[in-house]
């Protein structure tokens, strides 16, 4: 792999040792990095679930098809038994001070250089008693309870909720999805958008109640606020997770983290004011050219982030910003979101229940309420896109992820935007 490399005059002296703290995707690509960028020092990665790496997306998406992770060895060639000097797959970081780690066993490692890729944690109100799914091992149970027959209670209609949800039916069983809000994904994808996904839930067989916050989340049903008792054998919290960043407090600055414990770090991953501390991954909340900060969390930020942040580590020129990815197929439906969407789109794009169709979220003045394209735009009909949302249409992802992560940001004409009669790789290329 051919690297471009700063002039040795502006290249910081290489590390000694790196510890990279997490030993999922984000943590893996940051090992490989390290050493397909060439370094040659000491490299340690600190896990904490006791298994190699694996990708977790297959844990819902794929939870009765696919009982074994799909480990990272074998699904993207990342060995970190044979990248990494030292292992610890249980032994997690728990506190950090300049120069040290500090694992849960006692141990004091020395560590020149420390890529966080800690991920996240599921979140779980207090009080509630529920399952989650955010592990291998979450997973291995919920195949052993769920089944035909089973009343299943899943409370949060977002991306692991249903994808859930529509596995589960399939499997036969009983399933309810409890959800707060006015539609499906609304905080990822905007009301309009996630209501117009709010018909897939009945086709799977899937009772959706939405504005129904739970007040009381038990093992054996959850309690509405309306009175309303959903009984269940089991119930799923599916409500967000959030960075594992908690055992930094004591050591960072406050203003290290956002408003949800995600590390503020610069373009290229380092901690700001922290010399030293780099983040990827669900970590960390990183500035793009065009689309503002993006929060961790997102599949791709995990597998492209590590390698700019190890060239930056190690002194090397940058490579080209990516923006966001999510996959997601739930109810008998794919999903694929790019960029950053903000409140409801722009564009319409085809007939949602009609096959594929597709929404863009653009800078244009206003949405048009429902013909398909902006009421008022910019540059005389032309406008910049902050994220696409494709919906039954995979042909059309390499095209959409090629276009988003071009240099310059991506312009497009409205109009052509939102007549499926145009191809959309025409309507991409402005």
């Amino acid at each position: 792999m051919s690297t471009a490399r700063a002039s040795a005059a502006d290249r910081p002296s290489p590390p000694g040792t790196v510890v990279v703290v997490g030993a999922g995707l984000a943590g893996a690509q940051s090992v490989a990095a390290l050493r397909a960028h060439g370094f040659t020092g000491r490299v340690v990665l600190l896990g904490d679930e006791g298994v190699p790496p694996y990708d977790r997306p297959p844990l819902s998406k794929d939870l009765f098809t696919r009982p074994e992770p799909v480990w990272l060895s074998a699904d993207i060639g990342v060995d970190v038994g044979v990248l990494a000097d030292e292992v610890r797959l249980d032994d997690p970081a728990v506190a950090w001070r300049p120069g040290t780690v500090t694992t849960r066993s006692g141990d004091s490692l020395a560590a020149d250089a420390v890529v966080l890729a800690c991920g996240s944690r599921p979140v779980v109100p207090p009080g509630w008693g529920a399952d989650v799914l955010h592990t291998a091992a979450d997973a291995e149970r919920l195949r052993r309870d769920l089944g035909a027959g089973v009343r299943l209670v899943v409370v949060g209609a977002g991306w692991v909720g249903s994808e859930v949800a529509g596995v589960a039916a399939g499997a036969g069983a009983h399933v309810t999805v409890v959800e707060a809000g006015p539609a499906p994904l609304a905080r990822q994808l905007g009301t309009r958008v996630g209501g117009l996904l709010a018909p897939w839930f009945a086709d799977a067989g899937v009772r959706l109640l939405l504005d129904s916050p739970a007040s009381s989340v038990r093992p054996d049903g959850v309690t509405l606020g309306s009175g309303e008792h959903v009984p269940g054998d089991v119930v799923l919290a599916a409500v967000g997770a959030r960075p594992a960043t908690a055992w930094l407090r004591a050591t960072l600055p406050p203003d290290a983290f956002d408003d949800v414990g995600t590390l503020r770090v610069d373009a290229r991953g380092a901690v700001t004011g922290v010399p030293g501390l780099w983040a990827v991954g669900d970590a960390a909340t990183r500035p793009h050219p065009v689309l503002g900060r993006v929060p961790g969390g997102h599949w791709s930020s995990a597998l492209h982030d590590p390698d700019d942040t190890v060239r930056a580590l190690l002194g090397l020129d940058a490579g080209a910003p990516h923006a966001p990815y999510v996959f997601s197929r739930q109810l008998g439906h794919d999903l694929a979101l790019f960029g950053m969407p903000g409140g409801d789109p722009t564009v319409l794009r085809g007939t949602p229940g009609d096959g594929a169709w597709a929404a863009f979220w653009t800078d244009a003045v206003e949405p048009g309420p429902t013909d398909g394209r902006a009421a008022g735009t910019t540059r005389d009909g032309a406008a910049t896109v902050h994220a696409v949302l494709l919906v039954d249409s995979p042909r059309d992802v390499g095209a959409v992820r090629k276009a988003m992560n071009r240099p310059a940001p991506l312009v497009v004409d409205l109009d052509a935007a939102a007549d499926p009669a145009v191809r959309l790789r025409d309507a991409l290329a402005g």
